[in-house]
């Protein structure tokens, strides 16, 4: 079906690996200890997002005093904690394992790179990825259209000739802004 591609491109969380309920429970542990609750409506806009600009937003709509980059390495901490435990590949896999050895492909997400390695190694499925590039790997975040034109640059594959597995909002506009084409996975 995605043949005519010379290079796929995926985001992780909620596209290849079912990592949402552990990331929102590690939110909910992490903004108990602050008398903060989580709120998934006001994050689910920013999926895709670096934790920390999650944090920012959820600080910022309750009025609290603390530093977005310490609370987002205080809910990676949790989040890691659990995540080798609870992590599972989502059906979109087939997809990654169908087209291994027959086209160059790469993982863009807004997870620390380190995190998106860890979890693919985890699971046996980081050979599938020629490229990972995470939330630390570029300066400007989705829907800026940097981790999806480095993961192209990286597999040696022109934007044009790539398509884009995401799942949220934000990866989908990074993706058309790289001038890739994009598959929402959640109309799958």
């Amino acid at each position: 079906m995605y043949d005519h591609f010379q290079g796929l491109i995926f985001d992780m969380d909620g596209t290849i690996l079912d990592t949402e309920p552990t990331h929102r429970q590690a939110w909910h542990d992490v903004l108990a200890r602050y008398g903060m609750v989580f709120d998934e409506k006001k994050v689910i806009p920013l999926n895709g997002s670096p934790t920390w600009r999650i944090a920012q937003a959820l600080i910022e709509s309750q009025g609290a005093d603390l530093d977005p980059h310490a609370l987002a390495k205080e809910k990676t901490q949790v989040v890691e904690a659990m995540l080798l435990d609870t992590v599972r590949p989502l059906p979109l896999i087939d997809v990654v394992k169908a087209y291994h050895g027959r086209r160059p492909m790469a993982v863009g997400t807004g997870s620390e790179h380190r995190m998106a390695e860890m979890l693919l190694r985890h699971l046996g499925l980081l050979p599938y990825f020629n490229a990972i590039v995470g939330a630390d790997d570029v300066t400007r975040h989705k829907p800026e259209p940097d981790t999806f034109l480095r993961c192209a640059g990286l597999i040696g594959v022109p934007p044009e000739k790539c398509v884009v597995f995401e799942d949220a909002d934000f990866g989908i506009q990074a993706a058309q802004r790289a001038g890739m084409a994009v598959v929402d996975v959640r109309a799958l």
